[in-house]
């Protein structure tokens, strides 16, 4: 009765609705394996808890500036420079409570109704409902797997209106892990700066790349590129520290400014802790990424082999992010106890329900006929988790 229609039309996340209801199994005492949230599962490095338990012993506990610390503008000044060659000054940086808070506020600030921004497909779950909530419209294009599932330049081209406002660009991507090289983004980049497109650059996994590739920011490709690109990161996945909530956007000073307007009438600053703990984060030691992608990379590898060798799926090998993205189409049609497997939804409850294997189906990322399994967990538990998968295929008739 009271509910807007704003409200009424967004779902809840797909991703984090799978992790609660692995985590109430679990609860209950149910033995399941979770592949479904991207989530470390490394604590987060000694360096950066202790500078955390610093800010609180030493009384960091008020109000900061609403965009963020100097301290941390600066270490994210530097990091910009040092790591993608981009240089920015104070008031062209914010930060904010996570990424997606970060892309939440560029939505509120640069779209309004009868804006489309174009997101290639497969997406992460919330790039959608963030342009709806800001009442634009999301042009969705869906991408090949034979390409890696990459939109291309021509594909680009193709889904620009007189409407068109902005670009979603996520590399390394979440679910499909894949990444884009710096030619291909060349490409995307010289029919924005052509169309004064935006590029909203979400660059959240950057670090977690594999087998050589070099990551490239497109919003390093040149001054009109980058006074086109609104850059948004974070120190979550590098540094374990989702619960830490903090990501930064970099932009020009107008957007910047604008989105630390609405940001002050909204959340105000991000925590005054968890900024000191992310300014140490960026300017202390990087070992720990360090192990951390090695890790990752033989679970990378040792997953997706797995599952290539289960009958009815084939999966790519991602080279960036946490994630496998497996084409299940092979499954599709068949059944167990008289239920037919229709959907990558489908397939997802008869895991969890037979074998109690938790993971998210390709629909929640417009991409159908797939499933993303996160290896941000133990070797042990991917072990298990697969063993279970392959018996539970086993099974289908």
């Amino acid at each position: 009765m009271f509910l807007s229609q704003r409200a009424k039309a967004i779902k809840p996340s797909p991703t984090l609705a799978i992790d609660a209801k692995a985590k109430a199994l679990k609860a209950q005492g149910v033995d399941v394996i979770g592949f479904g949230v991207g989530e470390p599962d490394f604590d987060t490095p000694r360096n950066i808890k202790e500078a955390g338990i610093k800010a609180i012993e030493n009384g960091f506990t008020k109000y900061c500036p609403v965009g963020g610390t100097d301290d941390l503008k600066d270490a994210i000044i530097e990091k910009l420079k040092k790591d993608n060659g981009l240089p920015y000054e104070r008031g062209e940086i914010i930060v904010s409570c996570g990424a997606k808070h970060s892309l939440y506020n560029i939505a509120m600030t640069v779209l309004e109704k009868g804006d489309e921004v174009i997101i290639p497909a497969p997406y992460w779950v919330s790039y959608p409902d963030i342009v709806a909530l800001a009442d634009a419209t999301p042009v969705i294009v869906n991408t090949s797997e034979n390409n890696g599932f990459k939109m291309t330049a021509d594909e680009f081209r193709r889904a620009i209106t007189p409407k068109t406002k902005a670009v979603v660009i996520n590399s390394p991507s979440n679910p499909t892990g894949s990444s884009y090289s710096r030619k291909e983004l060349e490409g995307i980049a010289e029919i924005a700066v052509e169309k004064k497109i935006l590029i909203i650059s979400d660059d959240i996994y950057e670090k977690l790349v594999y087998d050589g590739f070099e990551f490239t920011s497109i919003a390093s490709l040149g001054k009109e590129v980058k006074d086109l690109t609104i850059v948004v990161n974070g120190v979550s996945k590098a540094y374990a520290m989702t619960g830490w909530r903090i990501g930064y956007a970099a932009g020009s000073k107008e957007i910047i400014t604008a989105m630390t307007n609405i940001q002050s009438q909204s959340t105000s600053n991000p925590t005054s802790i968890s900024m000191k703990a992310s300014t140490e984060a960026l300017t202390g030691s990087q070992d720990a990424v360090t192990l951390m992608v090695r890790e990752f990379d033989k679970r990378r590898v040792y997953m997706v082999e797995r599952l290539r060798q289960v009958k009815g799926i084939t999966c790519l090998r991602p080279n960036g992010a946490f994630y496998a993205f497996p084409n299940i189409a092979g499954l599709l049609g068949k059944s167990f106890n008289g239920k037919i497997l229709n959907s990558s939804s489908d397939v997802a409850t008869y895991l969890l329900d037979e074998v109690k294997v938790a993971l998210v189906p390709g629909g929640a990322f417009g991409a159908e006929g797939y499933l993303r399994l996160s290896y941000a967990t133990s070797m042990e538990n991917i072990k298990k988790g697969i063993d279970r998968i392959e018996k539970a295929v086993g099974m289908l008739k």
